[in-house]
């Protein structure tokens, strides 16, 4: 490989990057007139990790301030997608439960998403996706573990 190794890092996050933010349009094309990707984000990621996160861990997992987090949780308990109850062990803080609501609404925005797959996948080859996936899941935690350590 005679290419500078910086330079192939480099390219693969601005590569990323610019997936995320074409992947982010074709989202937030899909969700419902005042909702963001940021809500749909902690949906999902309630549903990956399972739900019951303080607004802490939530604002860490995302990189962003409290105040930040605090907002965007609002905004998604004032539509009914989540429910902030009384923390059992720790009457000073919360915990974040996703409603039937929430789980519905994100459910659907995934499932919105499916004509755009298709169209993805008519150009791309699953099998070609399915191979990225394991070195993509290992940069993420490798990252996420330097993010954390």
């Amino acid at each position: 490989m005679s290419e500078d190794p910086f330079a192939t890092w480099f390219t693969l996050f601005n590569e990323i990057g610019i997936v995320n933010q074409l992947s982010s349009a074709l989202l937030e094309a899909q969700l419902p007139k005042g909702m963001l990707r940021s809500h749909f984000s902690v949906l999902n990621h309630l549903i990956r990790v399972s739900d019951g996160r303080t607004p802490l861990e939530l604002s860490r997992a995302f990189q962003v301030p409290k105040a930040s987090m605090t907002h965007t949780l609002a905004g998604l308990e004032k539509a009914g997608l989540v429910a902030l109850r009384p923390h059992p062990k720790d009457g000073r803080s919360k915990q974040v439960w996703l409603t039937e609501a929430g789980r519905s609404f994100r459910n659907g925005a995934v499932a919105a998403l499916e004509a755009d797959i298709e169209g993805l996948a008519a150009e791309i080859p699953t099998d070609e996706v399915a191979a990225a996936l394991p070195f993509l899941k290992r940069l993420r935690q490798v990252m996420d573990s330097a993010r954390d350590g």
